[in-house]
This record gives C-alpha cells, sequence and structure tokens, in this order.
C-alpha cells in the first residue's frame, strides 16, 4: 500500500515490520535512538555472540532503522528517528481505517431493531 510518493513502500513496509518482530532488534533500536553506540557497546548487553549482534543490526539497518556510522576503528550505531516517524505514520493511517469501520458497524448496529425476544 502506497499512499503517496512520500510514504512507505509496501516492500519496505515488510522490512521494517519483519524486523522489529524481534524484541532484540527492537530493544537495539530503543537504545540507539536514546544514544549512539558501537556494536560492541551493544553486544556487552546480550546473552549472544558479537557476530550475531552484527547480524541483527544488519537487518535493522537494511530497514533503515539504524544507520551504522564509521567512526575510527568502531562502526557507530544510530537509530533512525525519520523512518520510526514514517512507520507511526502509517500505523496511524491503519488506526484510522479501523476507526472508520467500527464506527460504520456501530451505526449499523445502532440502526437494526432488535429480534424477537424468546418466552419460556
Amino acid at each position: 500500500m502506497v499512499v503517496n510518493e512520500q510514504d512507505l513502500s509496501d516492500e519496505r513496509v515488510n522490512r521494517i515490520f519483519r524486523a522489529l518482530a524481534d524484541a532484540t532488534r527492537r530493544d537495539i533500536v530503543r537504545r540507539t535512538l536514546d544514544a549512539e553506540a558501537s556494536i560492541s557497546e551493544l553486544a556487552r548487553d546480550y546473552d549472544m555472540s558479537f557476530a550475531a549482534v552484527q547480524k541483527h543490526v544488519a537487518v535493522l539497518e537494511a530497514a533503515d532503522l539504524v544507520a551504522r556510522i564509521p567512526r575510527g576503528r568502531e562502526r557507530i550505531i544510530r537509530g533512525n528517528p525519520d523512518t520510526i516517524r514514517r512507520t507511526r505514520e502509517l500505523l496511524g493511517h491503519f488506526e484510522q481505517i479501523w476507526r472508520a469501520r467500527i464506527d460504520r458497524l456501530d451505526a449499523l448496529l445502532a440502526e437494526e431493531p432488535p429480534g424477537p425476544t424468546r418466552q419460556g
């Protein structure tokens, strides 16, 4: 679903949600939005190898949720608030669609006369 040229393509939305489906990756995004961190700094807080954390970062980078910035010998990871903002806007759009559907359903239910009551 592409609403206009500035919105996220279906392919990009799929990459973002696949990346965010993992708790470790969501945590990395949260941490790198709060403050930049090297992969070494990130890896210290997870019960997994440095290589596994690198793979998580690569998935996030492919979804444009983080950027890898060379700084000396290290690679600094920085969260991308623009992608988060655009994803939040997309979710807001979905919310509006569902709220409108629920409002229409409520209106339809309010119009229906009550059915016959049973006596027994």
